[in-house]
């Protein structure tokens, strides 16, 4: 008798168990990087803590930060963590095909699998042509905004200085990070404040997030059928349509919360600007330019909801994401007028997207509740200002009402999982620990429970 041969069954991780460990090695790459002497102005080594927390912070988009990133980091430092700004608002994939396509090599099937995976697209087929449109646009888009700051910073800073911070808040603002460079000459956590009544730096930062919130899918849809609006795809007249409702309609709450509180006394043209870029830069963002911890509740609450919802798949962005909120919407309207399917613009939305889109929606919602109400219950903080900075988190965004700092380690540590699952996805992070296993054809007897 021949003896049997035992193999070990071969583990192959799933795709959304690279895109987690990826984003885990650029955020422990980092802060590694972060903790050497250095790379603070002090030359004295940051805490493990501190540097997971801003690596997280820079990796994820988010801007969430615990030291002011002007006045406690080097010119390395700062290099760090806009290398990782720029790597977690591309992806790494994207970057990892950026540097293949640069050494001529092939891009295999399973690279292309975990491209269309990361950049949240619906086939394999032209993602390798998305992902060079998506990194030559990305550059022209940056370049444009750095070349168009340097209007105001070089004047103001001198040549160097100006040119690093144009940038520096180019690349933040395009990858919706919401880190900046401002608190060495305007003071710590000062964000943007002193520029709340300046045309071209609010006009500039706010097309940047825009731009690269609308997502990479967005761009190569527009750039091919330019202002053919009725040949535009169904994903990219929600992206669209979503978008400017949340902005237009989110400056008119911001100016109607706060035009006899924060705005009083400003002129029309900063009441403006003010309203328009607390609008914008809530969904993922985390720039400011007025007092965040000013705001009165109702402007908080408005803050809240568009972190959570953020931008649009397949962009720099976070949040559950701008078609998710719409494909809810009209699942809940359709179905209180008893219509038969979920129908917009012509077409009717597939039944594995409403699924998806209540996963997402419900996935994060649960994670946030829980996450404040630890947090609450470890510090006595206020409940508003914990809920201000969970979503802040989870949709990578990065605006916080001040508690960041006052923080303990457990509180820290949360704060980091929110903004790591935030960059990769609720749904995906769950994914990365389950295994796909084969469903048997069989199903449970039906029975009806009652609902409402």
């Amino acid at each position: 008798m021949g003896e049997k041969t035992m193999t070990k069954p071969e583990f192959k991780m799933t795709q959304a168990q690279i895109i987690a460990l990826g984003y885990f090695l650029v955020i422990a790459v980092g802060a590694l990087l972060l903790m050497l002497p250095f790379s603070t102005a002090k030359g004295e080594q940051t805490g493990f803590l501190t540097a997971l927390f801003t690596a997280t912070s820079a990796t994820c988009v988010t801007g969430l930060v615990v030291v002011d990133t002007s006045i406690h980091w080097t010119m390395f430092g700062k290099t760090v963590i806009l290398c990782m700004i720029q790597i977690g608002g591309l992806g790494f994939v994207t970057i990892g095909v950026l540097f293949a396509m640069f050494m001529k090599k092939r891009i295999s099937l399973r690279a292309r699998g975990l491209l269309q995976e990361s950049m949240n697209i619906s086939q394999v087929g032209g993602v390798v042509r998305l992902a060079k449109k998506a990194i030559i646009g990305t550059v022209i888009i940056e370049g444009a905004g750095a070349v168009l700051l340097a209007f105001r910073f070089i004047p103001e800073y001198g040549f160097k200085t100006g040119t690093a911070l144009s940038i520096f808040h180019s690349v933040s603002a395009f990858c919706n990070a919401g880190f900046d460079l401002m608190g060495r000459s305007k003071g710590a956590y000062n964000s943007l404040a002193s520029y709340s009544n300046d045309m071209l730096v609010n006009l500039v930062i706010m097309l940047l997030i825009v731009i690269g919130g609308i997502g990479f899918l967005v761009w190569d849809d527009l750039t091919r059928k330019k202002w053919h609006v009725k040949q535009y795809t169904l994903h990219t007249k929600l992206v669209l349509l979503v978008t400017g409702v949340l902005i237009f309609g989110g400056a008119l709450l911001f100016w109607l919360f706060e035009k006899d509180h924060l705005m009083a006394g400003m002129g029309v043209k900063e009441t403006v600007l003010t309203s328009m870029f607390s609008s914008v830069t809530a969904r993922t963002a985390g720039f400011n330019t007025i007092d965040t911890a000013g705001l009165s509740t109702s402007s908080k609450l408005l803050t809240i909801l568009l972190m959570f919802i953020g931008g649009s798949p397949g962009s720099t962005a976070g949040g559950i994401k701008t078609t998710t909120t719409i494909v809810l919407m009209i699942y809940v309207i359709s179905n209180l007028r008893n219509s038969k399917g979920c129908n917009i613009f012509g077409r009717s939305l597939e039944d594995d997207a409403i699924r998806k889109a209540s996963n997402v929606a419900i996935i994060s919602l649960v994670m946030a509740i829980t996450a404040s109400i630890t947090i609450c219950y470890i510090q006595p903080l206020p409940m508003e200002d914990v809920l201000f900075e969970v979503f802040s988190a989870i949709g990578t965004v990065g605006m916080s009402t001040g508690i960041t700092r006052e923080l303990t380690t457990v509180s820290r540590m949360i704060i980091i999982l929110l903004m790591y699952c935030g960059r990769i996805g609720g749904m995906s992070f769950a994914l990365s620990f389950l295994e796909k296993k084969k469903i048997a054809p069989v199903r449970c007897p039906v029975e009806k429970v009652m609902i409402g």
